[in-house]
């Protein structure tokens, strides 16, 4: 086991927004970005992470956020990033397909990017979108963590039911994909994203001889 520090979530901070590659933060260090559909509980999960109610916005208001947000951690070589939310977004066809665009050159060409923490509903999981969104990470070799939100919902015995599903539905996929509960509202599965994130973004330091 390396002997790093652990990353301080609780200290995020906004850095910028883009609304194309050529606005990102210049790609150096380590990020994990955050996708999920509109109403997944993405900007509730961010801003339980870091103990922050306002880090990333929350809105009644599904596709509310249209760019993307960057938020620097205690060390300014480590990011998280807050995608545009997709599905529910009432914007027109144009604008939708210049955010797909942006969006897909920046998950292909980030060089920091160090993995995907994608987000969904327990109750409507793997949607079509959701289901793409995994292809894409498996083809391209990039680690995709799924939290399956607002977990709180349904029984325990429901959840595991679900998550249990949803490892199935992804089997071939197991080598780079990985599930979890997780609900913002009782603080549940965070202690399990934050480990993961801090392999994800901090390289493994050699132990001492």
């Amino acid at each position: 086991m390396s002997n790093f520090k652990a990353i301080n979530f609780h200290s995020a901070r906004f850095l910028k927004s883009a609304a194309r590659l050529d606005q990102c933060p210049e790609d150096t260090g380590a990020e994990v970005a955050f996708a999920g559909r509109s109403n997944a509980g993405k900007s509730s999960a961010l801003n339980t992470l870091t103990r922050q109610n306002k880090l990333a916005r929350t809105s009644k208001t599904p596709g509310r956020t249209q760019l993307i947000n960057f938020f620097v951690l205690n060390d300014p070589a480590f990011r998280i990033v807050d995608l545009p939310g997709y599905g529910f977004a009432k914007v027109s066809k144009e604008t939708k397909r210049d955010w797909d665009y942006h969006l897909e050159q920046y998950l292909q060409e980030r060089k920091s990017l160090q993995g995907l923490i994608l987000l969904m509903d327990i109750r409507h999981p793997l949607t079509e979108f959701d289901q793409e969104m995994v292809e894409w990470a498996y083809e391209s070799g990039l680690p995709c963590h799924i939290l399956l939100t607002k977990a709180d919902k349904l029984k325990f015995g429901a959840a595991k039911t679900q998550l249990l599903k949803v490892q199935k539905e992804l089997t071939r996929h197991r080598e780079l994909v990985t599930v979890q509960l997780f609900s913002s509202l009782k603080k549940q599965g965070i202690d399990e994203l934050s480990e993961l994130l801090n392999q994800w973004l901090v390289p493994n330091e050699p132990s001492d001889p």
